[in-house]
């Protein structure tokens, strides 16, 4: 897994309380651990748009509740710079479930997908309605 690319700055730290923005049977996930993330001393690990991170189920059916699961963040809140120079950000942060190898388990995407989301995970790319 490559990093963000550029200078993104990651808007979700570790405890963060994530909507799920497919129908995977999920409504909100809290953030655990982020995947490759390789940070300095004391710092608390953030995910940014199109991490990887090991996240809890908060709210949801009671076969999805409190289990463990795989995501991908596909908006954040927090404005990020993009290689053009433009400043991108959404009006929520939102994620969808993905399995260990990048498979997403929903069957739809509610919502637009960040573009840096869809350039690293193609598997969320064929199923996003709106890529911005």
């Amino acid at each position: 897994m490559k990093g963000i690319a550029g200078r993104q700055s990651r808007g979700l730290p570790l405890g963060a309380v994530v909507p799920c923005a497919d129908n995977s049977g999920a409504k909100m996930i809290s953030l655990i651990d982020v995947k490759a993330y390789h940070g300095v001393a004391r710092r608390v690990p953030a995910a940014g748009v199109g991490d990887m991170f090991i996240a809890s189920v908060k709210k949801g059916g009671p076969e999805m509740r409190a289990k463990v699961v795989y995501a991908v963040i596909i908006r954040q809140r927090r404005p990020y710079r993009r290689a053009d120079g433009s400043l991108i950000s959404f009006e929520e942060n939102a994620a969808v479930l993905v399995t260990p190898e990048g498979e997403v388990r929903g069957s739809e995407i509610k919502g637009p997908v960040a573009r840096e989301a869809a350039e690293r995970w193609p598997r969320i790319a064929a199923i996003a309605s709106t890529i911005v």
